[in-house]
């Protein structure tokens, strides 16, 4: 897999730390389904070449990553993404997600947003991730790179 596969971007006038935008990538990327279980992440030294980031930065972002369960090393290979959890019932799905969902609406209110201004954010992040699993059930097959990674195509957006 060649790091522009899937055009990792930081900004370093962010706010948020570059391994953080890191993550925040591989778990956007995972949950459109544009990087499915089994896939390989790329190469440490590649990304931090491609971001122009030191090579720690990317290992940090990987390290937790695989901490928390999102991918794995393995020996030889590199970082790869692990296949979804089962889904659970709809009780232990909301088990899962409440936490996730507190540290929202806590975050958001520090920041002064309103219930309001947090759902316009969100609601576009929902149809967008949707519109790709729509996209891909809709015959968006994906395919192996030579490298013997996985790709799902984009949806084209006209």
């Amino acid at each position: 897999m060649v790091a522009s596969d899937f055009q990792f971007q930081v900004s370093v006038s962010s706010g948020t730390p570059i391994y953080r935008q890191i993550m925040d990538q591989v778990l956007i990327l995972i949950a459109s389904g544009r990087l499915a279980g089994g896939a390989l992440l790329p190469s440490v030294r590649d990304l931090a070449v491609h971001l122009q980031v030191n090579p720690m930065t990317v290992s940090k972002a990987y390290s937790l990553l695989e901490r928390d369960g999102i991918v794995e090393r393995v020996r030889g290979q590199g970082m790869r993404v692990n296949e979804p959890a089962q889904k659970g019932s709809l009780r232990e799905r909301r088990e899962q997600i409440v936490p996730l969902m507190k540290q929202l609406a806590a975050t958001a209110f520090q920041l002064g947003l309103s219930r309001k201004q947090v759902l316009s954010i969100l609601e576009p992040l929902l149809e967008e991730l949707s519109d790709d699993d729509e996209s891909e059930r809709a015959g968006g097959k994906s395919h192996r790179t030579a490298g013997g990674q996985e790709v799902v195509p984009r949806k084209s957006r006209s």
